[in-house]
């Protein structure tokens, strides 16, 4: 079971980062064939990316439902970009794939979002929350004094 972690929390890292949301969408669920390979790829992609830490990813958390929905972090845009781009990845394979089963046809929807992150331009908090999202991958600080408001976190971060 997860840890639940009492009180209120914020988590911070030094240096910038990539937040990328990635996913998909079953359109049509009576058509598996179509949409099982892709759903299979990413665990493949995540247990290859746990393995090798030098490629960037620092961890991410996904959601279920009609739509999937993962949010990852990783060091850089260069690091997520090169590990899309390398030939020797479960990446590019299973997209490959994917554009020659399904491309546009519309049995299944894909989608992502790439935000980069400044230092300190962004704040969170988690009450009575076990480490998800960007305090899975952040140092975990305690809430107090200054970091007790969002306004307080966000002066904080940029400090």
């Amino acid at each position: 079971m997860t840890e639940i972690r009492n009180g209120r929390w914020t988590a911070r890292r030094e240096e910038p980062f990539v937040v990328f949301l990635i996913g998909m969408r079953f359109n049509r669920l009576w058509k598996a064939h179509r949409w099982l390979p892709p759903f299979l790829a990413m665990p493949r992609m995540i247990a290859e990316l746990s393995k090798k830490p030098e490629l960037g990813f620092l961890g991410g958390n996904v959601w279920f439902g009609r739509t999937i929905l993962m949010a990852q972090y990783w060091n850089s845009f260069e690091a997520l970009e090169a590990y899309a781009k390398a030939r020797d990845s479960e990446h590019l394979p299973a997209w490959a794939a994917f554009n020659r089963a399904v491309g546009s046809n519309g049995d299944v929807g894909v989608y992502h979002e790439t935000y980069r992150v400044a230092a300190g331009a962004y704040e969170n908090i988690y009450v009575n929350m076990p480490r998800i999202l960007f305090a899975g991958v952040g140092e975990a600080v305690e809430c107090a004094g200054a970091r007790g408001s969002a306004r307080g976190r966000m002066a904080a971060a940029a400090e």
